[in-house]
């Protein structure tokens, strides 16, 4: 298990903060050897802020057939929705939601191979998460793939802990499944969409918990 590329900015300041005064904890506690608690806590303290950054090793699945697509993230299945409308795809499509807590990975991954066609970040509100409006008002970050002609879209939604949402990514850029491109950072939401045209088999259920590269959220058929 490693540390996150994606939020280095976080994480590297954290652990020189805190090597520092457990460093200088330690020193003192030369003298007064109850600091040796304070330094132990400091360090435990410490090692669970950065389980928010963790990016543990995960074998992807290989040789998939085309129109499978795996879980983006982490977490619980929070709605499987049906709306007549959405711009990812142009129409009728299904929402498949996943809710991130905080102890979840907050890294986000590409349900299927695809090339990056659209990019469009919308500020927004900071609601918990949990919250159905959540998913309409806070900050979020849509990106429309092409996976071999099917359009899906990937929405990364911020909540109320959740205020960066980091995507790196690019229009014309190419991913495999799988791999990672971004997160957001403590709780919050992602978004599988698919276009209810080609009839997608949904392979979850609301409540059921998934893990981003690895648990098949749908299969859709050409």
């Amino acid at each position: 298990m490693t540390l996150t590329k994606y939020a280095w900015k976080q994480w590297l300041p954290i652990c020189l903060g805190s090597g520092v005064l457990i460093a200088l904890t330690s020193y003192v506690a030369q003298t007064y050897a109850l600091l040796y608690v304070v330094a132990g806590a400091i360090a435990l303290a410490t090692l669970a802020v950065l389980s928010f950054y963790r990016n543990p090793w995960r074998t992807i699945p290989q040789n998939l057939p085309t129109g499978t697509m795996l879980s983006p993230a982490d977490g619980v299945i929070s709605a499987i929705e049906y709306v007549d409308s959405h711009e990812s795809v142009d129409g009728k499509a299904v929402i498949v939601r996943i809710f991130l807590s905080v102890l979840n990975v907050h890294i986000n991954r590409a349900p299927c191979d695809c090339t990056v066609q659209k990019l469009v970040y919308r500020e927004g509100q900071f609601l918990d998460a949990r919250t159905e409006e959540s998913a309409k008002v806070n900050e979020s970050n849509l990106i429309v793939l092409d996976a071999d002609g099917i359009i899906v879209g990937l929405r990364q939604v911020s909540g109320k802990l959740a205020k960066r949402i980091i995507c790196p990514l690019s229009e014309g850029q190419t991913l495999k499944q799988g791999q990672q491109f971004g997160m957001i950072t403590l709780g919050s939401t992602t978004e599988l969409i698919l276009p209810m045209a080609l009839e997608p088999a949904i392979h979850v259920e609301k409540g059921q918990r998934v893990k981003g590269g690895i648990t098949l959220l749908a299969q859709i058929e050409q």
